[in-house]
This record gives C-alpha cells, sequence and structure tokens, in this order.
C-alpha cells in the first residue's frame, strides 16, 4: 500500500493513539505521546508479555530497576567509551548525519568495543549536496546532573538500556528467589539514546521502551537456549500478528558482532521505509557478569549447590523494543476493505490488545428506555473488560468508527432488547451479526 506510514501515523494522531509531543509549543524533534487510545494498546502489549514469559513460565522472574545507575556501571560496561555512532556535518547547511546512513559502509548498530570505519567513496550532504567532514564518534549516552552543583563529580547518565541492571543486581535476585540454573531475568523500561538521526515515527526515538530477559544458562548449554528464545520470539511475533512473510532473520556475521556476542540473529521487519531491525537475539557470553565481577571486586559468581563449584553464567538476551512492537501491530493490523461509500478501514488487532475490547451502542440515544438498558449493561461488562460507550450519529458510522480503532465486538441494544432481554453483537473482522442473551454476554465475549 503506497504512503501506508503516513496512513499509519494520520491515523494515530486523529484517533488518539499517538500524538506529537508538546505540539502546542511546536514539539520536540522525534518524541511522541501515547495517547488513550495508545497508552491501551501499548500497555496491553506489554502486560501480554510479561504474562507470556514471567508469569507463565517458573524460570523467569521479574525486575523493575531505577534510571540512573552509579556511573561505574557504564565504565564498566564499556558504554562510557565505545557506545558511539558515526558522526559527519555538512560544512554548508550545517546538518548532522551517521555516516553509514549515507554511504552504508559502516555498521548501522552502536557498538561496544568495536572500530568503525569512515564511509568509503565520495560522500556528499543529502540535505544540499555540500560537502561533509570527516567521520567522528559521538557517543549516544544521555547525561545529566544530580544534586545543586553541575560539575564532572555529579554526573550521571540515563540509562542506554536495561540489561545492565539485570546484571549488576543478578546475585541479589538469585539469592532471594533460590533460582537454580537456566534461569532468567525480565525487565520492561525506558531507555535513552541520543540519536543523531532519530525517525520514521516511533521507530527510532531518543526515549524508548525495552521489553528484555537476560537468561543464564551453563556455558555448555548456551546454543540449545539460543534456538529455544529464536522460537519464543517467532511465536511472540505470530501472536502480534505479523505475517512470517515481513520478517528476516539476519545472521550477524563474525567482525560486525559486538565485542561481548558471539552469536546474534537481528529480526528485520519489511516497513514501509525499507527493511530494518525489529528485535535482537544475542548470546553475550560471560562478559558482562566478569567485567563487573572485576571492576566492582563483587563475587558474581554462581554457585552449584550440587558440587559446590563458582563460576560466572553465560547469558543468552532476547530484547523486543515496545514502541516498535506497537508499531508492526498497527501496521500488520490495518486494512481497507471495499471502495468507494462502502470502504471501511479497520485495525485487525489481535483481540486480547485491542484498546476496547467491545463497544456498546443503544439504537436510538434519544430514546431514555433503550440508553437506561445500555447503560446497565456498560456498567456491567466494565468489571470485566475495557468498554467503549458511543451514542453519535447513526449505527453504521459507529460501526465503523470502532472497525477503526480495532474493537473487536460492538453491542447494540435495541427495542427488541427490552422484550427479548437479548442484544446484537457485531464481529469487527467477520461484520456478522449474532443475537446474544444479556446474561451470556461477558462468557460469549470472552470466548470470541
Amino acid at each position: 500500500m503506497p504512503d501506508k506510514m503516513e496512513t499509519i501515523v494520520s491515523l494515530c494522531k486523529r484517533r488518539g493513539f499517538v500524538f506529537p509531543s508538546s505540539e502546542i509549543y511546536g514539539g520536540l524533534a522525534n518524541a511522541w505521546d501515547y495517547g488513550p487510545l495508545g497508552v491501551e494498546l501499548k500497555n496491553n502489549i506489554k502486560q501480554a508479555w510479561w504474562s507470556r514469559f514471567v508469569h507463565r513460565r517458573d524460570d523467569v522472574v521479574g525486575l523493575d530497576a531505577a534510571l540512573l545507575m552509579n556511573p561505574k556501571v557504564w565504565e564498566a560496561s564499556g558504554h562510557l567509551q565505545h557506545f558511539t555512532d558515526p558522526l559527519v556535518d555538512c560544512k554548508k547547511c550545517k546538518q548532522r548525519f551517521r555516516a553509514d546512513h549515507i554511504v552504508p559502509a559502516t555498521s548501522a548498530k552502536p557498538d561496544l568495543g568495536k572500530q568503525v570505519e569512515p564511509p568509503k567513496g565520495k560522500a556528499v550532504c543529502p540535505n544540499c549536496g555540500g560537502e561533509l567532514t570527516a567521520v567522528r564518534q559521538f557517543n549516544l549516552m544521555l547525561k545529566t546532573f544530580l544534586g545543586p552543583v553541575e560539575d564532572s563529580g555529579s554526573s550521571v547518565y540515563f540509562r542506554p538500556e536495561t540489561a545492565q541492571a539485570m546484571f549488576v543486581d543478578f546475585k541479589q535476585v538469585q539469592a532471594v528467589t533460590r533460582k537454580k540454573l537456566p534461569f532468567g531475568i525480565a525487565q520492561v523500561g525506558k531507555a535513552f539514546r541520543n540519536e543523531i538521526t532519530p525517525g520514521n515515527f516511533i521507530f527510532r526515538t531518543r526515549e524508548f521502551e525495552q521489553m528484555e530477559i537476560e537468561f543464564f544458562v551453563r556455558e555448555n548449554e548456551w546454543e540449545w537456549w539460543f534456538e529455544h528464545w529464536l522460537s519464543e520470539m517467532k511465536g511472540w511475533l505470530k501472536f502480534l500478528g505479523v505475517a512470517e512473510t515481513d520478517l528476516n532473520f539476519r545472521e550477524i556475521p563474525d567482525g560486525e558482532r559486538a565485542h561481548y556476542s558471539k552469536r546474534t540473529i537481528d529480526i528485520d521487519y519489511h516497513y514501509p521505509f525499507g527493511s530494518k531491525e525489529l528485535y535482537g537475539l544475542a548470546y553475550r557470553t560471560d562478559f558482562d557478569l566478569q567485567r563487573h565481577a572485576e571492576v566492582s571486586g563483587a563475587d558474581l559468581r554462581y554457585t552449584d549447590p550440587q558440587s559446590g563449584e563458582k563460576f560466572f553464567p553465560h547469558v543468552i538476551e532476547p530484547t523486543w523494543g515496545v514502541d516498535r512492537s506497537v508499531l508492526v501491530t498497527l501496521l500488520s493490523a490495518y486494512a481497507e476493505e471495499g471502495s468507494g461509500d462502502k470502504k471501511r478501514v479497520v485495525l485487525k488487532l489481535p483481540k486480547t490488545l485491542a484498546p476496547y475490547r467491545v463497544a456498546v451502542f443503544p439504537l436510538l440515544a434519544n430514546k431514555p428506555e433503550l440508553t437506561k438498558l445500555a447503560r446497565e449493561i456498560y456498567d456491567d461488562l466494565r468489571k470485566t473488560f475495557n468498554v467503549a460507550w458511543d451514542d453519535r450519529g447513526n449505527i453504521g458510522k459507529r460501526y465503523l468508527s470502532q472497525d477503526e480503532i480495532g474493537t473487536p465486538a460492538c453491542i447494540t441494544v435495541d427495542f427488541d432488547s427490552l422484550k427479548d432481554g437479548a442484544v446484537t453483537v457485531r464481529d469487527r473482522d467477520t461484520t456478522k451479526q449474532e443475537r446474544v442473551k444479556i446474561g451470556e454476554l461477558i462468557e460469549y465475549l470472552i470466548k470470541l
């Protein structure tokens, strides 16, 4: 579909999924606010992820760590020294660009410890055609200060990833949960990267959310668990409604992986603006625990309960971006059916992820007896589901309005409802209508 991104961005703003941040002041480049429907979709995705990968497993526990950590964490992890992107400036228009986005001869992935080569061949400014400066490294960490004095001693950084807290808290989490290997620590939370060229709506932003697991294993078991988590990630994508044909599983070769990684697979999605990374899966070896133990002096080794052997566990790291999950869910769900006056736009979202699970209408808003019964049904269903109320315009327009925001079912209370105690339930995907007894609605909707 041509201009699908523009269509999605327009829909998101018009229907309250995602707005430009602080728009009345001209906004802030690539900062976005999730509106009333967007926050519901986003929270539903996060809750479904947590249920699937934490609550339904007995080998994963949760963590919610601070955004600000001791700066020594980032020194030990390598972020202070190596968490960089290659940057060039235009000498004419003064615009800044990532070098690898102009001439794709360098990695587009910010890396820790890898030397980045300057672009090969003659590159010019894509904005004005001007001459570019030499490549230099730009650190992606967002810096701030704690306390009243802004000096080097009070410098701290907003975390650029959620992973490091799970490493530095590993020993405490293992002690309080008494988990035996293999087990994982999961976290959902904000991360910050001072990207040179953010863009493409919520695909690349400076403030974003991650859903991440650090799964600790014995070294001789890493390959089995790597394949296990790859399978789990594929299952999650199917749950989101993402077609397999829209995905590419890209094995990152030697020389392009992060220095701590022995194997990495990037899961790319075919966005309207090109095939780019959606999720990632990495085998981080025992680099992180060893490094934090070395710098902090803490003993972060695992003690085998049978043999008493002490060793550093190895780590499998599956990473899911929350905002990119929202984006690909919307792109995968968007459909246009029919044409002309009969055209309808429908978001065929997975029904458990839809912002509203059901909408309730009185057939006519100016009939008190219909409105009263419809309100009673609405109030009763709200105890179980997130429910929309709509009494504006004719019934056909109300159906189309709910289709466009992905509501799986619409309930209409009509004059027959006053007699037979039943209502009309319309299915979003099939548009099929069925009479259902009011007392059986909750069970019916759960099955639906």
